[in-house]
């Protein structure tokens, strides 16, 4: 009787829709890590590109990485909820289909979850431009922040974040079409605890162009949201936290 394989320590959560552009570099990003204990769960939308066809020929070159076709696209929250439900390891890692990892960005993260005692962890990182060109500055976040300090600093991206499954609830995301990342991670906070913060350089962001002023509108419109229907906050308290969300947007802007 065989047994069955033994589970990797890092599960890494990738949606993807149209992704042929930047996937297989996502994805050798992942491959690189020192840290090498992981499987890699791409989840792809019902893409219209190569995207499918890609992924599926990397994965038959390392069985770590596995392809989920959805026949019908239904957002980034159910891709991600699809490869949650499929993975089996201890650590929850995300990484969206345009991004990358720095090599180390694993191997120094599992470091500082022994040093911290953090289940909830997320890092610095620096954004690209489109074509990887161009690197941005960096994006320095905060020691550790809880619930209410979330609400006013979406310092958390999404690229550095782990969760460790054996200490933290059920990791659910909601069917947003924008903002889903962000309404996670405060609905894990929410019931008290810090997430813990890396203030090293963990990877790339990558800014893809589609007008980004439209882009900022959408963002300012996704994060109102959250915070009246998923956080339940009354206007009063919704202004309070955009306006020192809004505040912390515009030193972000100038930072690339």
């Amino acid at each position: 009787m065989t047994s069955a394989p033994r589970a990797p320590l890092v599960s890494v959560i990738t949606p993807a829709y149209r992704a042929a552009r930047f996937i297989e570099q996502t994805i050798a990003s992942v491959r690189a890590q020192t840290f090498q204990d992981w499987e890699m769960l791409v989840v792809d939308d019902a893409s219209t590109d190569e995207t499918a066809e890609l992924v599926a020929r990397l994965a038959e070159a390392d069985p770590r990485v596995h392809l989920y076709r959805k026949p019908v696209q239904s957002g980034a929250s159910a891709s991600r909820n699809l490869a949650i439900e499929a993975a089996r390891g201890r650590w929850l890692a995300f990484l969206d289909s345009d991004d990358m990892w720095l090599p180390d960005k694993l191997e120094r993260q599992l470091a500082f979850a022994e040093r911290s005692g953090g289940a909830f962890l997320y890092g610095g990182f620096r954004r690209i431009s489109e074509d990887g060109n161009r690197v941005g500055r960096f994006v320095r976040v905060p020691a550790r922040i809880d619930y209410h300090g979330l609400l006013m600093n979406t310092c958390i991206g999404t690229l550095t974040v782990m969760l460790d499954r054996e200490r933290l609830p059920p990791v659910v995301f909601p069917d947003l079409r924008r903002g889903n990342d962000f309404a996670t991670w405060l609905m894990l906070l929410r019931a008290g605890g810090w997430a813990y913060g890396l203030n090293e350089d963990l990877g790339r962001y990558r800014t893809v162009s589609n007008s980004l002023t439209s882009k900022r509108v959408r963002t300012s419109s996704w994060v109102w949201r959250v915070y009246r229907e998923t956080a339940g906050l009354d206007v009063v308290r919704s202004l309070w936290c955009f306006s020192h969300y809004a505040a912390r947007g515009a030193l972000k802007r100038v930072m690339f």
